[in-house]
């Protein structure tokens, strides 16, 4: 039976193309593009982002756990997939069967893989992560050579690639400190060269280093927020602008909709929702929707944010609730119960995107678009 949808997202297959052939253009045909479906693809949805991805020329899917990996390989999808972050000692068995590319830096790991790939008589390939400065994952440059030897010993795995993330290239437009790691970077690779140690695919890149530094591009690039349609920062297209780049026309990918659920009159000096935040100053129309901070609307959007209704702004009034926000609708005359409401997105001639609302938040665009509740229905368009 088929049911309405009181909120959905609608996902742009034709934008998500378009955005990637943007990056392939920049990057070439000699060089793999990976993309970045981590986190549900950002909060587009996984599955079908990841099939809209390979056909529009993606070589690699980079995840983030075992978990989002499986869901890729049981959905029949058998390209590359490299899991970023990491992986339990206890499930490295699952990921080696399901031809699961895997990050590592723990001897640990390269201990319990080798036993796992002989019993298995099964190869793993293998992606090192190396530590050139944001001390997060990796490891450190003194260990590098040690840990690739010591992986060197099992014939069943193979170091396919060595990569490292930068730390600071989206928050400033100055670059010193991306400078300072990627020149780490290369000094590991002259020291893996060095010692005859072969590595086919180095990468570095994300979307940032991408669009800015040609020279982080190596054997493949990892595009993340860029393929959604979304800036990595302000900062990111005004380096772009003052390198005298040609900036990336990208699109955004994510359009984020409700129905309204009830129409409501209150009067003069009554008070809007939890708290008693909001009191209105005249006889005031409500519209109320179900969507709340449940679903990835952010509390802190209460009385600060807006909506689209046929094609106007529309107020948030009173504080964000767990599946309700309210909307003031006084101004905007037609509006009748269940009218398709737009929270990020166009309407006529107004936009809402998810960096004006992360604008409000004091947040980047990315937290707005992955903290989108996974259960939300997302429909391709």
């Amino acid at each position: 039976m088929n049911k309405k949808l009181l909120h959905w997202v609608e996902i742009d297959s034709s934008a998500l193309i378009h955005n990637i052939h943007q990056f392939r253009r920049l990057i070439g045909r000699k060089r793999k593009l990976l993309a970045t479906v981590k986190a549900n693809a950002y909060g587009h949805g996984i599955l079908d982002v990841s099939k809209i991805a390979l056909r529009a020329g993606t070589d690699w899917l980079g995840v983030h756990s075992l978990e989002e990996g499986l869901m890729l390989r049981k959905e029949g999808l058998s390209c590359p997939i490299l899991v970023i972050g990491y992986v339990a000692l206890e499930d490295l068995r699952e990921a080696v069967l399901q031809d699961l590319r895997l990050t590592v830096y723990n001897f640990e790991t390269i201990d319990r893989l080798a036993q796992i790939c002989l019993e298995l008589r099964k190869k793993v390939s293998l992606h090192v992560k190396i530590e050139t400065g944001t001390y997060r994952q990796g490891i450190r440059e003194e260990n590098v050579l040690s840990f690739i030897k010591k992986v060197q010993e099992s014939s069943e795995l193979v170091i396919e690639g060595i990569f490292s993330h930068f730390a600071n290239i989206e928050d400033t437009t100055d670059h010193p400190y991306a400078r300072f790691q990627l020149e780490n970077f290369k000094r590991i690779v002259q020291s893996l060269e060095e010692n005859k140690i072969n590595v086919p695919v180095k990468h570095t890149a994300c979307t940032a280093a991408a669009i800015l530094f040609p020279e982080t591009y190596y054997d493949m690039v990892r595009v993340g927020i860029g393929m959604y349609g979304l800036w990595p920062s302000k900062e990111t297209y005004l380096s772009c602008l003052l390198q005298q780049r040609e900036p990336l026309h990208l699109r955004p990918v994510l359009s984020w909709k409700a129905r309204i659920a009830q129409i409501k009159k209150v009067p003069q000096g009554a008070f809007i929702g939890y708290g008693c935040t909001y009191r209105t100053t005249r006889e005031t129309v409500l519209a109320v929707l179900p969507i709340g901070y449940y679903d990835g609307y952010d509390r802190s959007l209460s009385n600060s944010s807006y909506v689209l209704v046929k094609g106007k702004r529309a107020p948030l009034r009173g504080r964000i609730a767990m599946d309700f926000i309210m909307v003031d609708i006084t101004d905007i005359p037609g509006v009748e119960l269940e009218d398709e409401v737009v929270l990020i997105g166009q309407d006529g001639d107004e936009v809402i995107t998810a960096d004006s609302l992360a604008s409000l938040v004091g947040t980047i665009n990315y937290e707005i678009v992955t903290r989108i509740n996974p259960r939300i229905p997302r429909i391709v368009i």
